[in-house]
């Protein structure tokens, strides 16, 4: 089980130098305590930099332009070129750099061109959503009226196919997703409620089913798998579901499932990947595993204002914190990813160890992940340069840590 994560030996809290020597991410035996002391504010133009330097890289990479275009084999943002199009939106909210926001729009342009085949794949991570979501909100910031015409348009003749599953990488809460990503964008109302509740009707509907006789009010499959995660399972289908309109007796399903869950958790706190996987306490990822489980329990207990959810939350953050420096750099399985349990009960609880320990997650990416990578120790990940993968998610991670308030997981948190 260790040989999936580094030990995490930094202290539990370092207090910040009251006057900081300037911050360096250099590789030496104390370059990680310089940057754990340095208060947040000394540190930004460090996190900055790194992330512009990143930026530029993953560009290099993924992205030249009419060629790129006309080669491009992922469209998708978890993977391909979307991602770094969420990743130039995200850089254009933080520095305001209308060059980042005028390249997102070209690149989901070519991203509209390759998706066109892909219509049975509706999720804003690895569908023709999230091309469409993103491409309007793009162009409004653009002034692209005939672009933001277009795109909702195109997001309006998507099809949910009756096999499609119920799991947010490839199901229906992928796509409510999309939905509540142009609602937040464009204004409430530009997907209307009434058309999102017929699709929260099909989940809950599927959910119910299959718990009947169960424990578990909602219970939810996909390939087979009855799966607890973000990526696949309970997790993630109860993350959108909060976002949703939902009758007295679904709120109560909901908060039902989540207690199951925390009843059924490991004694270690982590939680096991599925039903069919109860007694392998190994994953630490936000696909699967207390990380994200831990970012839906702290908006549960935002949401329905239970403290048996923020208890849950800040225990599957301790699992976080002693087995999440992953071997691996991304968003979906990857340090990146796990820092945002921190910052997510940062912002809802205030405390500052909270913030401190995403801010040791982001100090330990910067210090050492390229070197990691280089001896062979940490892995790229399959799509190096993608959002959650690769260094994409380092990037985003390291422009929210400029604002840690206003952070949010991408493509999950809202």
């Amino acid at each position: 089980m260790a040989d999936r994560f580094f030990p995490n030996i930094m202290p539990d809290m370092v207090a910040e130098a009251p006057t900081p020597s300037p911050p360096q991410a250099e590789h030496g035996n104390d370059s990680l305590m310089n940057l754990l002391s340095t208060p947040c504010p000394s540190l930004s133009h460090l996190l900055k930099r790194a992330a512009s330097d990143l930026k530029q890289t993953i560009l290099t990479e993924t992205w030249a332009g009419a060629a790129a275009a006309q080669s491009l084999h992922d469209f998708t943002l978890y993977s391909g070129a979307l991602g770094t199009a969420f990743l130039l939106f995200k850089s254009y909210q933080v520095t305001g750099d209308a060059n980042d926001i005028t390249l997102c729009a070209q690149i989901v342009k070519a991203c509209d061109s390759a998706s066109l085949g892909s219509r049975d794949v509706v999720t804003f991570m690895c569908g023709r959503a999230g091309v469409c979501a993103l491409g309007a909100v793009a162009a409004k910031h653009c002034g692209d009226s005939a672009s933001l015409s277009y795109y909702l348009a195109q997001f309006r003749e998507i099809k949910l196919s009756r096999s499609l599953p119920d799991e947010l990488l490839y199901g229906k809460v992928g796509f409510l997703w999309a939905c509540l990503f142009l609602n937040k964008h464009l204004g409430d109302g530009t997907i209307s409620s009434a058309y999102m509740r017929a699709v929260v009707d099909e989940i809950i509907k599927n959910g119910r089913a299959l718990g009947k006789g169960g424990r578990c009010p909602l219970m939810f499959e996909w390939y087979g798998e009855k799966y607890w995660g973000a990526a696949h399972g309970l997790a993630g289908i109860m993350h959108v579901l909060m976002d949703m309109e939902l009758k007295p007796d679904e709120v109560e399903d909901v908060k039902g499932t989540l207690k199951y869950m925390i009843n059924n958790r490991f004694p270690s706190g982590n939680y096991p990947a599925s039903e069919e996987d109860r007694h392998r306490d190994v994953l630490v990822h936000w696909c699967h595993g207390a990380p994200g489980i831990a970012l839906t329990l702290a908006k549960a207990a935002k949401v329905f204002g239970d403290k048996e959810f923020l208890e849950a939350a800040a225990d599957a953050a301790e699992v976080v914190w002693k087995r999440g420096l992953l071997k691996r750099v991304g968003i979906c399985h990857g340090i990146s990813g796990n820092a945002y349990v921190f910052l997510s009960l940062y912002q809802l609880t205030g405390n500052v160890v909270f913030l401190y320990r995403a801010k040791a997650f982001a100090c330990f990416l910067l210090d050492r992940s390229h070197k990691l990578i280089l001896q062979g120790e940490m892995h790229r990940g399959d799509s190096p340069y993608s959002l959650f993968e690769g260094v994409g998610g380092m990037a985003y991670l390291l422009l929210d840590m400029l604002e840690p308030s206003q952070a949010k997981f991408p493509a999950y948190e809202h």
